[in-house]
């Protein structure tokens, strides 16, 4: 029996999140999954870190944390377990150490869409640049970088991801669901349909993006879906 490891708590927390994976992963090559989970599982460690609920200043301190062995990485020192595949990468580590305090600046509600994407802009940017680092190809678009962490943060928070021009008049469920729907058909107006960059970006927004494609058609999410969907969706993307 296998013991599972620290690496491993990371990887199945995303996996959990994103069940989808385990049918479009079969495009990745096998010597490219673990490197391209690690990677994701970090952006999802800054995911949580951007949304979280309540008292932000514990998450404020592990962001602070997250520079610092950021910077390590560029010097070929690592303590997080993600640090043993993401390490030896030789990547601009210490250039996204510098963007992650946008996401702090980005918890607070945007004006509108232009505001929300310009607070994001230099840590898309920076992610843009790792991204092609780790998984070997042209760095995908920081704009639709920036579009799936406003789906993930619209996900995750509701009706507090919402520019304030798009915000209900009312209280009601009725109100509510509408605006998140209204900024989800806004995000998805932003965001490249064919996402560029490696195969395994592709796939990942390709799934993102369907999540908000049902919020925006108000309609549940469904992580998983139908295999065969989720299969020619996946080979599409896969094909760029």
């Amino acid at each position: 029996m296998t013991v599972p490891t620290a690496l491993d708590s990371f990887i199945d927390k995303w996996r959990t999140r994103w069940p989808e994976w385990a049918v479009a992963e079969v495009f990745v090559p096998e010597h490219d999954r673990a490197r391209a989970l690690a990677w994701f599982a970090l952006l999802q460690e800054f995911d949580d870190i951007l949304n979280i609920a309540g008292d932000p200043l514990p998450a404020d301190a592990k962001l602070g944390w997250w520079a610092t062995e950021l910077r390590d990485w560029a010097g070929h020192r690592s303590r997080h377990p993600l640090g043993r595949l993401l390490e030896p990468v030789p990547a601009p580590w210490a250039r996204l150490a510098d963007a992650l305090p946008a996401l702090t600046a980005a918890r607070a509600r945007p004006a509108d869409a232009n505001e929300a994407f310009a607070a994001l802009a230099s840590y898309a940017a920076a992610v843009a640049e790792v991204d092609a680092a780790v998984l070997g190809a042209a760095a995908p678009g920081a704009a639709a970088v920036a579009a799936q962490v406003l789906a993930t943060r619209l996900a995750e928070t509701g009706l507090d991801a919402v520019p304030q021009s798009l915000q209900p008049a009312g209280e009601g469920t009725t109100e509510r669901e509408a605006a998140q729907r209204a900024w989800a058909r806004e995000l998805l107006a932003a965001w490249p349909a064919r996402t560029t960059g490696a195969r395994p970006r592709r796939l990942w927004s390709g799934l993102a993006r369907r999540r908000l494609e049902q919020v925006a058609a108000g309609r549940t999410v469904e992580a998983g879906g139908h295999p065969l969907r989720l299969l020619w969706r996946s080979w599409r993307a896969a094909r760029g």
